[in-house]
This record gives C-alpha cells, structure tokens and sequence, in this order.
C-alpha cells in the first residue's frame, strides 16, 4: 500500500504505548515544560476519528483541505486522518505574510479550511481569495473533546489503498527566489521519502525527535519516533528562545532534531555561555542554507555523541545528498574556505544527479542538454523516487522545472549551480538567479561570499550585482553586532580589510565595492537564505 498513513497503523500495533505526540501546555515555575501526550495507539486512533468527523462534513477522496493549524498535536493527527481518507492537505509557510497567503489560497482552490478560530476569520474577511471554499471547520476546544471522544467510540478508519500517483498533498515552497509554488506529493513519493530518510540516516523505532521544521514532523509517526513539538513561533523560526530548546532535549531525552544553521547557531552559542552538553543527541540534521563548517565544530563539541548531517534538497526534491561533519572537516572546510563552493555531499541511494549547461526557460527533453564534466560549474539537476513531477496549476513553471529523458522519467532542475568533482562529491556555488555576470564573466555567491565570510567581523556576506547585463559586482556585509563601524575610519578601515581578503583569490579581485546592511532579509521558512535580489535592489543606486 502506497497510502503513508499506513505507517502510523503499523506503528500502532508494533509499539502502542509508546508516545508517539509530547506536545508542550505550558513551562512550570520549576522550570520543567509540561506535555500533553499522546501514544502511538492513541494517535491512530484519534486520527481514524478525525476521518469520521471531517466525513460527516463532506470532506471526501481528492478534496482539498487547506490547513492553517498551528504546528503540534492537531496538526499531526488531522494530516493523517486526510492521508488515510485520500483528501488532499495543503500546507502554505506561516511566515509568507497575509498577501503571500492569500496568493497561494487563490491558486490551489481549497474546497475547505480547516483552522484555528483567527485563521477562519481571516478567510471569512478576504472571500475574493476563498471563493472556491464551500465549507469551514474550527479547531479549537470543542474539535479536541469531540475528536477525543469519538477516538473511544468509534473504530479505525480504513485507509484507502492509494495509487503510487495519485495526489497526497500540495505543499507550498517558501518562495525564496519567486514567487511560492504548490508541489504536487504522491503518495508513492512520501512512501519513498520515509524510506530514504530511514534507510540514509539508519533511523531507529523509539527514538524521539525534535523538529524545527514543521513538515519533518509529520514523517515522525511513519519512521516511529516519538516527535516532542518545540516551543517556538514557526513564521519567525530565527527568533527562538533557545533555552526552550535547550530544555526540551534534556528533558525528553532528544536523539534527534532538524533545524537551520541559523537556529543551531543560536542554539550553540546559549549551550556555550551556559557549559551546556547534549549526550542524548545522536544526529542532528541542518539544512536550509550552506552550513559554516565551524558552526559545526562548535555543534560537536556540545553533542559528543551525535552525527551531525548536512543533507541537500529542496521541497521538490528531497532528500537528494548528504554529508557529515567528519567529510566537511576532513575534505572541505579548506577548500570551501578557499571558495570552491560549499560540498554537499554524494547523491544518496536512488538518486541519479546530472551537472548541465545552464539554460534559461524550458529545456523540452534531456536529450537537448550539455552534460559537463567532473569540475565545470553548471545546473544541478535530479531524478529519483522522492522527486516530484508538477506543480499544481502552473504548466508554465512545471514545464521549465521539470526535464522528461527518452524513458519518460522526470528529472528536476534544483534551480541551483554546481559541479562535482572527480570524487564524485557535489559542490553546491548557489542559485542560478542570484549569480552575477560581470565584464569579466559569471560570480557565484557561496564562492565569493566564502572569501569575506573569513573577517572575523563578517556575520555573514552577499554577492550582489550592480546594473544590467555585465553588472558591477559588490558584497552586502551584516557584520557582527559589536563590529558594526560606528565612525568613517572604522568603515574605512573595516572596507580595506575586506578588499585585501578579495585580492587574495582570482575570482574575488574585482569586487571593489562593499556595503553594511544591519539586517539581511531571509527566506520565511528556516530564516536562513538571504534576499540577494531583494539586496540587489537596495543598493542600485548606491554607486
């Protein structure tokens, strides 16, 4: 059966005592968070109740259910109750602002919304982008009593025997380059994704995990682990408070967590003010952006029994390499330092990945691409299971995504720029609509960026291009709060520091221009990858 909430079941009848939900109520005056928990058994149960309540209202196989339920104990067992039932959740990023959502409402055309009081005034007071909703459902405290009792009322739900395509979800990208784009998950490919991170990342029944990324808890109950749902706001994911974090993990023993390099940089730096160590933690998953190879050796440091992984993806395409903390440090770090990219490992079993001449606009089969050799820099392209094949109504941008081969099969273009080297290790340079073609030929940001990110003054950096065709390129430094020049000598002193640095590798001598921004902006889901373009255009005019 491809239906992945199959998984749960199974779960249910293998370890039904163990807790499969510790979702948090409130922190005590001791200190220690108080959970609501729930067990694998318990879970099924209530999420087979879900299906019969969502039933009695209509919700039937391919209806389209828009979910704006906080993340947690609801959010778990309702997106399990639709995969058993064959409707079709949509899930749109908190953190988009009320005009991206309601952008995203428009296009995906729910027939209903399921969400907490606030979210379901929201959709009464803007109808033009709820047009096509015939029905509302509230999740609030009479939901939980209701859905609790029929849980000891009723019987399980029987899951539909899903076809390996047949829609399971449309999940929205963060929109970090464009505009956000629903992905189109088949059942058959969340069935592929929960083997593949099961089988790469060797993931064990009766672990427990700690998500800071919403959508990785919802593998949790297929992979058989228990998910402790984090304290934090996850629209601003950057701003968590990471004693809460902290906490969490001691208290429930975390071995496993997924998180932004900017949450575990924040995280680190609590653990290392405060002589924290984490000897529960057995791996730990950052992705989102490039991952500073020193943010990992500080990460080792406070969790000495733990693999740290650093897996490359992306919402269409996920997970496609991997590589640890050991690799980056043994075969890396000094080339990355050095501005040969940022390696993100060897494609993971089941993943075919190809470099390409890059090409604007659509590219109508395989057979018309370039394949480059072992050390050119081209467009990093996909094909595996865990590879989805449309967006959902946008022919267009499915069409110059997606790439068809003389089999059939469907290749994605990650919309960034690469090579691999003769290892056959893949070397992530960034996005292709964030590179910068100059007089002189093209800029790619993480080698540029990686050259002045070495200032011990340096946050972080951005490779921005100034002008049209043949732009002028500069860097965008957020420096470091306490490094913020507060006088023209200082800034002056601070630029020529930041030129010398430049002048040392070949392809960073011609940026000469340097500017100070307090605050990037960054992408809404891991508040990790920085608005390049949103920078560009700051400083246009800045020359």
């Amino acid at each position: 059966m491809h239906n992945v909430s199959y998984y749960l079941s199974q779960q249910a009848r293998k370890q039904p005592d163990v807790p499969a939900v510790r979702a948090p109520i409130r922190t005590l005056p001791s200190g220690k968070i108080e959970y609501v928990t729930r067990t694998f058994a318990q879970l099924d149960a209530e999420s087979s109740a879900v299906c019969r309540y969502f039933a009695q209202r209509g919700v039937h196989r391919g209806s389209r259910v828009l979910l704006l339920v906080r993340p947690g104990l609801d959010l778990i067992r309702i997106v399990f109750a639709l995969f058993k039932m064959g409707a079709v959740p949509v899930t749109i990023d908190p953190g988009m602002g009320l005009r991206g959502l309601l952008r995203c409402v428009k296009r995906s055309e729910p027939e209903f919304v399921v969400g907490v009081p606030a979210a379901i005034l929201v959709s009464r007071c803007f109808r033009p982008s709820f047009r096509s909703v015939r029905k509302r459902i509230v999740v609030g405290r009479a939901f939980t009593r209701d859905i609790e009792r029929m849980a000891k009322e009723t019987e399980t739900y029987p899951a539909i025997d899903a076809g390996e395509d047949e829609l399971a979800a449309i999940l929205f990208t963060s929109g970090s380059t464009g505009p956000a784009k629903g992905v189109c998950y088949a059942h058959g490919m969340f069935a592929a994704q929960v083997e593949s991170i099961r089988e790469n990342f060797a993931i064990m029944p009766g672990e427990v995990d700690l998500p800071m990324l919403p959508v990785f808890a919802l593998f949790n109950p297929a992979l058989g682990m228990t998910t402790v749902v984090p304290q934090m706001n996850p629209s601003r994911p950057a701003t968590v408070n990471p004693a809460n974090i902290v906490r969490a993990i001691r208290q429930n023993a975390v071995t496993n967590s997924f998180g932004s390099p900017a949450l575990w940089a924040r995280i680190v730096s609590y653990c290392e003010r405060s002589e924290i160590i984490l000897p529960s933690i057995r791996r730990l998953l950052i992705a989102g952006a490039p991952v500073p190879p020193d943010l990992l050796l500080r990460l080792q440091a406070i969790c000495p029994e733990g693999t740290l992984h650093t897996p490359y993806g992306a919402t269409e395409a996920l997970p496609v390499t991997s590589i640890h903390a050991a690799q980056v440090l043994e075969k890396a770090k000094a080339r990355q330092a050095a501005g040969e990219g940022t390696c993100v490992g060897t494609p993971l079993k089941g993943i075919e990945l190809k470099i390409i001449q890059p090409v604007d606009g659509v590219i109508a089969d395989l057979s018309s691409t370039e394949a480059l050799p072992a050390g050119a820099i081209g467009e990093i392209i996909v094909k595996g299971a865990v590879v989805t094949h449309a967006y959902d109504q946008l022919d267009l941008a499915t069409r110059e995504a997606k790439i068809i081969d003389e089999t059939g099969a469907v290749w994605h273009r990650m919309g960034d720029l690469g090579y691999l080297d003769t290892e056959g290790w893949l070397w992530f340079c960034g996005r292709k609509a964030e590179r910068v073609k100059t007089s002189d030929g093209w800029l790619y940001t993480d080698c540029c960026e990686a050259i002045f990110n070495a200032h011990p003054s340096v946050f972080r950096s951005a490779l921005i291009g100034i002008g049209p065709e043949n732009a002028v390129p500069a860097i965008v430094v957020e420096p470091e709060t306490e490094a913020w020049p507060k006088s023209r000598d200082q800034r002056t002193k601070f630029i020529d520091e930041l030129q010398k640095l430049g002048q040392q590798q070949a392809h960073t001598r011609q940026i000469k221009h340097f500017f100070f921004n307090h605050r990037f902006p960054v992408d809404v889901r891991h508040n990790a990858k920085i608005h390049r373009r949103t920078l560009a255009k700051m400083y246009q005019n800045k020359l």
